[in-house]
């Protein structure tokens, strides 16, 4: 049988190499090919790169993951078939790989997510349908189903759009997925979901091996069929994660703050102000923090840091439990987290209009 109980075993680094080169190798490929199509994100007010550059190169991520799904299910066929994961992570990509083609209407990509995500959670759909026959149950056991199935609906479709968001400077979207994917692994490793584990590993391989296409220097963005494909399997590795009893049921939520959490600052932001926040613009605090000076080196390098000092330690005492013990929901831990990060985010912002404003001021001067 093929398992991967021990993750030093040569076996196991072999698939991770594999799924590096094949993400590395599309993405090159991808590269030459948004050359000749002249598939190029254009300096402008609303970007934060300085040189045309090809976009699209995420597609690398997205066939290694789907090669690595296939791969894995073949070795452990009993562990189910891949049909329903691979039919959503290809409809992700496929409306992303459009969009980078030709901008297609935000409703038409809104519902091709919806239905991804939809049938990627068919076999809860199709659960609540069976329970809703019988009368009795419809009470009990009806409607909590119901919310469940509704909240993880929405962490998938939330998720694709998130991460779409926050691909904006060099190598924060690949890092980031890169930091929440391994976090998944661990947790499921530890608590010996091994085949779940193996494949969000492969998955972190595949973002590695995009990583030196966007960075430090950007030769290539992700598009939107990467962005969007890799906030699709962070929202699947946080479900199953998730779905292991013994591990804490926040631990997604807190493993994904630093870009949740300016994301929904932002949006809100906007809103508050009255600004539409359906429209492009350039006012995440990563974006800020380039506009006050930041290289994108030293702004994901405080993203990093934030993951890194706050979210794993976080993580691991989330977790940490005597044998046999039920897990801590971490709800607290999750709130604490969030409220540090809106701090953290509001002064950064004001700390951003500072310097920014001061540039002006010297520059008129």
């Amino acid at each position: 049988m093929f398992w991967f109980t021990e993750v030093t075993t040569l076996r196991y680094w072999l698939w991770l190499a594999a799924a590096f080169g094949l993400s590395a190798l599309v993405a090159w490929l991808a590269v030459h090919y948004a050359r000749r199509r002249a598939l190029i994100d254009l300096p402008g007010r609303r970007r934060s790169h300085s040189v045309p550059t090809p976009r699209g190169a995420g597609i690398g991520i997205v066939v290694s993951a789907l090669v690595g799904i296939v791969a894995f299910s073949l070795l452990a066929p009993h562990l189910g078939s891949p049909l329903r994961l691979c039919i959503a992570l290809a409809l992700v990509a496929a409306v992303g790989w459009i969009d980078d083609h030709r901008p297609l209407p935000a409703i038409l990509r809104l519902a091709v997510h919806c239905l991804a995500v939809a049938i990627f959670l068919q076999p809860l759909l199709a659960s609540l349908f069976a329970m809703s026959s019988p009368a009795p149950q419809l009470d009990t056991a009806f409607w909590p189903s119901l919310g469940i199935l509704a909240l993880l609906g929405f962490v998938g479709v939330w998720s694709i759009n998130l991460h779409n968001f926050m691909d904006g400077i060099n190598g924060i979207l690949a890092m980031q997925a890169i930091f929440v994917l391994v976090a998944m692994a661990v947790l499921c490793q530890r608590y010996a979901i091994n085949a779940h584990a193996f494949q969000i590993t492969l998955w972190a391989a595949a973002v590695a091996g995009f990583l030196p296409f966007n960075f430090p220097r950007a030769r290539a963005f992700m598009g939107d069929v990467g962005s969007g494909s890799v906030g699709f399997l962070i929202a699947v590795a946080a479900i199953w994660q998730n779905s292991s009893p013994y591990t804490a049921a926040c631990s997604g939520i807190v493993a994904t703050s630093a870009f949740v959490a300016d994301a929904s600052c932002t949006l809100s932001s906007r809103m508050l102000c009255g600004r539409p926040w359906y429209r492009a613009h350039r006012e995440h605090l990563y974006q800020w923090m380039t506009r006050a000076g930041m290289s994108h080196v030293r702004v994901v390098t405080w993203y990093m840091a934030w993951n890194l000092l706050i979210v794993a330690p976080v993580l691991y005492w989330m977790n940490l439990r005597p044998f046999g013990a039920p897990p801590k929901p971490g709800v607290a831990a999750a709130v604490g987290v969030y409220a540090v990060a809106v701090l953290v985010w509001i002064c950064g912002k004001r700390w951003c209009l500072y310097k920014v404003e001061s540039g002006r001021r010297h520059g008129l001067a």
